[in-house]
């Protein structure tokens, strides 16, 4: 097993987040908001890098996946149907003392490293056994332990009743799978695809990006027929996941595989694992992937009174198709990225942060810089190339402070590339370009730079 990464890691990643504006604490000119975080220029920037590169990786590269986008806001009779009216519950407990709350059996895990999710009678024995106290207050006063809902409400104008944002992305593809199929011809075995924001009220015990209400994820419905040998494309599944991690810069080490055991598994699933990551505070969920069998089309197709069977075009044979979910989370698929590019190297003049992001995420890919601002000739040469490369390339103009101090400014964004423009550039054409792993510098006549970085940024 890895060891864990430094302790102070995460706070190290959060201070660099908020000052080279990745990620920041939302609504911070009034104290912040419960665990809500806002991304910023270079953030946003990689997080559609990321959802770009999963994309490509899941959708466009592959003939047998197709994409969606559906509603945040769906029919309540979806979640009715799928269970989470009723059964999307997390087991909550409030410290009587400071007044602070808990997820329960998470609290019991990080005291004892019991898991007792879903089995609220060995959560409240266990609290009062264990003498589990509380982690703020160091007080052991708890409550019972209760079953609260962790849907969020809304109200929708002419419609009576609760309204729901959605928990999680997959209801969309599921009611929308009838209208695929007989849009877009496919066969089975076949998946949809889709990205997008889903929201839980649950309890939130910090991590940064970690765990938050409002989250977006990257999620695959991939329907097979259910007399299909599934095992070696279950395991399949698995190494994609994997190598997507690899693509954000995770470390092979770094991952590891939990498997469910049968007796935690889902009333419907033949099998669940999670690919676990080495975050900083311990080995836990990034993905994960789950053999669903038929419960969510038989569910949706009972509830509706919808024909959601499968006719196979050959045999004519007539099924309800089952499904492997492949389900990832882009804002930890984030902190991943974030926290495996993180470097600190010994150089001459101190200490340097560099962000080492694979080329395909990095938020700016090349940074053009005239050596002295106040030459106007160095700086209109310098926008020239600017305005050239960024046609191509998401690039940055920078001419803020000394050259030593722009190379540390991209350092820390991750920039690849570092263009140069000084006097000789003026009379030869030539730039000098500097590798952000390396810190090594050459000369490159301006006419060869488009090729250079597009070979560099093609091989990677």
């Amino acid at each position: 097993m890895a060891k864990n990464k430094q302790p102070d890691l995460m706070e190290k990643i959060v201070s660099l987040a908020k000052r080279r504006g990745f990620v920041y604490p939302s609504s911070e000119i009034y104290g912040g908001f419960a665990n809500s975080y806002s991304y910023g220029p270079y953030g946003t920037q990689l997080k559609n890098n990321v959802k770009a590169l999963w994309w490509k990786m899941f959708v466009t590269d592959r003939e047998d996946i197709v994409g969606i986008d559906g509603p945040i806001i769906l029919n309540p009779k979806v979640w009715d149907a799928s269970g989470h009216t009723k059964n999307f519950n997390d087991a909550l407990i409030d410290c009587k003392e400071c007044k602070n709350r808990f997820r329960a059996d998470h609290l019991i895990e990080e005291a004892t490293g019991k898991d007792f999710e879903g089995q609220l009678d060995k959560i409240n024995k266990s609290i009062k056994e264990e003498n589990i106290i509380c982690p703020t207050c160091g007080k052991g006063n708890f409550t019972e332990a209760r079953y609260i809902n962790t849907m969020f409400k809304t109200e929708m104008n002419g419609f009576t009743g609760d309204v729901y944002l959605r928990p999680e992305t997959a209801g969309a593809i599921f009611v929308d799978y009838k209208q695929v199929m007989d849009s877009m011809r496919v066969k089975i075995p076949f998946g949809i695809a889709q990205i997008g924001k889903a929201f839980r009220n649950e309890i939130v015990t910090g991590n940064f990006i970690f765990r938050v209400r409002e989250f977006e994820q990257m999620e695959i419905e991939y329907f097979i027929d259910p007399q299909a040998k599934w095992e070696s494309l279950f395991e399949d599944w698995l190494k994609l996941q994997e190598k997507f991690a690899m693509s954000l810069g995770a470390k092979k080490s770094d991952l590891r595989r939990y498997e469910h055991p049968k007796e935690k598994l889902s009333h419907y699933s033949k099998k669940t694992v999670d690919i676990e990551y080495n975050f900083p505070f311990k080995f836990t969920e990034l993905f994960g992937l789950a053999h669903r069998s038929d419960f969510d089309l038989s569910a949706h197709a009972k509830a509706s009174g919808t024909d959601l069977a499968y006719l196979d075009p050959e045999s004519g044979k007539r099924y309800i198709p089952h499904v492997i979910e492949p389900t990832f989370g882009l804002d930890r698929s984030i902190l991943v990225a974030l926290l495996s590019a993180y470097n600190e190297e010994k150089i001459s003049d101190g200490t340097r942060i560099v962000m080492k992001f694979p080329d395909e995420i990095a938020p700016v890919k090349v940074a053009v810089f005239p050596l002295l601002k106040n030459k106007p000739k160095l700086v209109k040469k310098a926008r020239e190339i600017f305005d050239n490369l960024k046609t191509e390339f998401v690039c940055e103009f920078d001419d803020n402070g000394n050259i030593g101090k722009r190379y540390r400014r991209q350092d820390e964004i991750g920039t690849p590339f570092c263009i140069t423009v000084d006097f000789e550039t003026l009379e030869d054409n030539s730039i000098t370009i500097r590798d952000r792993d390396t810190m090594k510098q050459e000369r490159l006549a301006i006419s060869e730079l488009s090729k250079y970085l597009n070979n560099r940024f093609k091989n990677s």
